[in-house]
């Protein structure tokens, strides 16, 4: 017997295959529940806001409620929260993942559901290969008594047999469709029966059988039994039908695979040589990880089911493997890590996804242009430096403005009441093209369907904005008067000095020309000078002194409409857009505990979560 072993590479999670009947199309037995670990459905109500499935078989038990259940004697606590994990998943892509995506998850849910009610005592090992590779032989051998027909007539296995070395797996037999007359023990050997204690073995039809109901039965069972042993020959072991239908696909489940390579007393010693390690070459570049020094993978084997070479160094192994009891855990969690790889597009893309402050400053940006806050903070700014100028301006100066204002269109103490149409049809597009812009920026690195989702959470936000905003602009733009500065009574009091001067100089004068006063020209002149210069000079400076006061009302003005603009999108359109966003980290994060990338106590089910803790996880380690 000749035992290779190889250094693990290119580990691959395979695809699972297909449903069964009494499936609903989500691919979970109709009545069925979560597989036996508490709290799942109940929870999964709560979430996907409907009542969950219950799967086969598997009573609900928490750790005050009573007795262990078989899951709970099965599988491990990390294997049963990966499993909870994903019929949570399920429940919550409902609505979002298509039903032929999460169909074979849901398989898989039903069937760790269907094995872990039943014996872990036990474990379901088949021999599998093509026509001629000698399974059949090597069963027998096995069994220590000629159970499974063998000749040269192919197929010559049109059925499962199976052989039991110890009581108590009839339930687990059931489960596979196998029939009573087809069930068959050992021959009795004290020694095999303490060593092979709880093995189940099942012959399968051949592989590449001719009968496409044998081929179909090997699939079958294939899905339902804890591991495989895959008997080759040296002549068909590179056939491409089993590496590329059924170890390739399988990589993943190296830990529960066997390869044996049958008939080597037809090889000299340095032929089988040869021949192993071109079978190991093959395997390791299907993906399989073989077994080194302890370490998990697939076990290869070389022996001679005709002349028992080896038989029983099998024995020995396959003893260990039974004793160990692990072999229904580790093919379910392979079966959930080929669901978690293939499920993967539909929950990750490994792009940290959601909004960033610079999405969130553009889409304020883009509503503040849309209301016209800066043009409201210049027409602000324009109010207050016109209010100086009137209230400081000289009397003849006010007089011409007044007259001018008489003449020009309404207008209102900051700007004109009335937008032309133009304007707004400007300040539509460009509300519809923030709300664009942040929905995109918000799905970058997202998965469609929970893109989609954010689309129409920002589309439903978006409905009444452009009104909502035209309001804003409204109100900012009603008459109002802008407040004055404490100095403006004095400037007042002063170009009234400086009128009143101008004035008395010139009536004086006038009263000289008239011949009512006597000739006097110097101070009348003197007084009139100081008027009318001094008028301007104290207009000038208050339009200097008016200049930064009036810059801030403007900014100020334009600081309340942009963040009135902003508060609104918020409301409308940001809150919604993050809610689908933290949705979707929501079931990322649960996503995660599935395909074994978080610990189990880091998803939603593990306890509750703050939303800030939940953007913070990152997608690149999913």
């Amino acid at each position: 017997m000749r035992r290779v072993e190889a250094p693990a590479a290119g580990r691959v999670r395979p695809p699972a295959a297909g449903g069964t009947r009494g499936e609903d199309r989500l691919g979970v037995r109709r009545g069925a529940a979560a597989p036996g670990f508490p709290g799942s459905a109940g929870s999964l109500a709560r979430r996907a806001g409907a009542a969950a499935p219950q799967p086969s078989g598997v009573r609900h038990t928490s750790a005050a409620s009573g007795p262990q259940s078989a899951a709970d004697t099965v599988y491990g606590g990390r294997l049963r929260a990966r499993l909870t994990a994903l019929h949570e998943l399920i429940g919550m892509s409902r609505a979002r993942v298509d039903s032929r995506t999460l169909a074979e998850a849901g398989q898989v849910l039903d069937r760790a559901a269907e094995r872990g009610a039943l014996s872990g005592r036990h474990t379901v090992v088949a021999i599998a290969g093509a026509s001629g590779s000698g399974k059949s032989q090597l069963f027998n051998a096995l069994a220590g008594v000629a159970i499974s027909e063998t000749g040269v007539r192919r197929p010559t296995t049109a059925a499962a047999l199976t052989c039991s070395w110890s009581d108590g797996a009839a339930p687990l037999i059931d489960r596979l469709g196998i029939p009573g007359r087809l069930r068959r023990r050992p021959l009795q050997n004290p020694q095999d029966e303490e060593r092979l204690d709880g093995l189940v073995l099942v012959d399968l039809p051949d592989h590449d059988s001719a009968a496409v109901q044998h081929r179909e039965q090997v699939d079958r069972l294939l899905k339902l039994v804890d591991a495989v042993i895959w008997v080759v020959d040296p002549e068909k072991y590179a056939d491409a039908v089993l590496h590329e239908r059924y170890l390739r696909p399988m990589a993943g489940h190296a830990e529960v695979t066997f390869v044996v390579l049958n008939q080597i007393d037809r090889l000299s010693g340095e032929a089988a040589d040869q021949v192993l390690d071109d079978l190991r070459r093959l395997l390791d570049e299907d993906g399989i990880a073989l077994s080194e020094h302890g370490e998990p993978g697939a076990t290869v084997l070389a022996l001679s089911a005709l002349t028992g070479e080896g038989v029983d160094d099998l024995k020995d192994a396959l003893g260990r493997f039974v004793r160990e009891q692990g072999a229904p855990a580790r093919r379910i969690t392979a079966d959930v890590d080929a669901a978690a790889a293939r499920l993967r597009p539909a929950y990750t893309t490994g792009v940290r996804a959601g909004l960033s402050e610079e999405a969130r400053d553009e889409f304020a940006d883009g509503l503040a242009a849309a209301v016209g806050s800066r043009a409201a903070g210049e027409a602000a700014e324009r109010a207050w430096t016109r209010g100086a100028n009137r209230a400081c301006g000289t009397p003849w100066l006010r007089l011409w403005r007044w007259y001018q204002g008489r003449r020009s269109p309404l207008t209102t103490g900051r700007f004109a009441l009335a937008q032309p149409s133009d304007d707004e049809a400007t300040a539509r597009q460009r509300v519809e093209q923030a709300v664009r812009t942040v929905t995109e920026r918000a799905c970058q690195g997202m998965p469609e369907p929970w893109a989609q989702a954010v689309r129409e959470a920002a589309l439903r936000g978006a409905e009444g904005l452009p009104e909502e905003l035209d309001e804003l602009s409204r109100r900012a733009a009603l008459p109002g008067r802008p407040p004055r500065p404490f100095w403006w009574p004095a400037a007042v009091l002063v170009q009234a000095a400086m009128t009143l001067v101008q004035v008395v100089g010139g009536l004086w004068l006038m009263g000289q020309i008239v011949g009512v006063l006597e000739a006097e020209l110097g101070v009348p002149v003197l007084l009139m000078v100081i008027g009318i210069v001094g008028g301007p000079v104290v207009e000038w400076a208050c339009r200097a002194a008016a200049r930064a006061p009036a810059r801030r009302y403007g900014l100020e003005a334009e600081l309340r409409l942009r963040e009135a603009a902003e508060e609104c999108g918020r409301v409308r359109v940001l809150e919604p857009v993050a809610e689908a966003v933290a949705g979707h980290r929501v079931v990322r994060e649960q996503y995660g505990v599935v395909s074994g990338a978080l610990p189990v106590g880091a998803g939603t089910l593990g306890g509750a979560r703050s939303p800030s803790r939940v953007g913070q996880l990152s997608t690149t380690t999913l």
